[in-house]
């Protein structure tokens, strides 16, 4: 049984009439009668009553109709919804993001992505760059949202990235810090502090960008401790272990017991999208972008 055999056999049911269903199928008479016939044969008994006058159901017919009408409307729910997967409007993302972009893009891209495409089922990972470029080598990230890092392009395959935000560098001190109370600190200030820091190991690009804009070598400032997460970060300057250089967002988190001062010569920081680059186009991937694209536009600077 085919299921063109059950089109038209759903059409002669539908008219009651093989030559009103031949013309509803763009074909000619003959054909369709003898594939009606086929499925007759193939079921092992009568579908309908023929005579010069009438075609009617029989009660066989009548059973087959529902159910060949459910068993077609099944297999149109199903192309439908793998149409949907082909469009990017079903199925599942897998996203990673810095900590940091919980401050930024994350929130409104989140909100976004999940009002257009409801049916991608959204999963967020909080991961540093490094961790966040083995996954999606690995192909168990689809998007990441990175920080000033760029992926080794020696190592697995491509993996393609575009910046989509950027903001200011600025130090976190502790608010009773004599350089607390200044209009922005200079590279030779940062340079007597001691510092909270990150390992390069899994966050290579933040700390390098840091040390490009300053101007300076690595290993030049006084790291006195290395964390992951600028939560982490802050607790330590909260505590007067050292200060911090963080981005601009931050400022969102700072409990007053931290002041955070502008950098002469205002560095910035950037946030990048990256994804594994491929020839096969991926519509749920694009348009989680295109949606960070757009939510990157709304937050707010300065």
């Amino acid at each position: 049984m085919e299921l063109r055999q059950l089109r038209y056999f759903l059409a002669v049911a539908d008219e009651l009439h093989f030559g009103r269903a031949a013309r509803r199928l763009h074909m000619s008479q003959p054909p369709l009668s003898v594939q009606v016939s086929r499925l007759e044969q193939e079921v092992g008994v009568p579908l309908f009553e023929r005579s010069t006058r009438r075609v009617a159901l029989t009660p066989a017919g009548r059973h087959l109709q529902e159910r060949a009408r459910r068993i077609i409307d099944e297999v149109e729910g199903v192309r439908a919804e793998m149409r949907d997967y082909v469009d990017g409007l079903a199925g599942q993302l897998a996203v990673g993001f810095v900590s940091s972009a919980n401050y930024t893009v994350l929130p409104e891209v989140t909100r976004r992505f999940r009002a257009e495409r409801p049916r991608v089922s959204l999963s967020l990972f909080p991961l540093t760059s490094g961790e966040q470029f083995d996954r999606l080598r690995e192909g168990t990230l689809d998007v990441g949202i990175v920080r000033d890092d760029l992926p080794n392009s020696a190592f697995g395959p491509t993996l393609a990235t575009e910046v989509v935000f950027e903001e200011r560098l600025v130090m976190c001190l502790p608010s009773d810090h004599p350089l607390a109370s200044r209009t922005e600190v200079s590279v030779a200030d940062i340079l007597e502090v001691p510092m909270i820091s990150y390992p390069r190991s899994l966050m290579a690009g933040f700390v390098t960008r840091v040390d490009q804009t300053l101007g300076i070598t690595p290993g030049t400032m006084h790291v006195v401790e290395e964390v992951v997460h600028q939560e982490t970060a802050l607790a330590f300057v909260a505590a007067g272990v050292g200060a911090s250089i963080l981005p601009e967002s931050v400022r969102q988190l700072a409990p007053p017991s931290i002041t955070v001062v502008p950098i002469a010569g205002s560095p910035t920081t950037r946030l990048l999208a990256a994804w594994r680059d491929s020839e096969d186009e991926d519509a749920t991937r694009h348009a989680f972008i295109d949606c960070l694209r757009t939510a990157v536009t709304l937050v707010p600077t300065g």
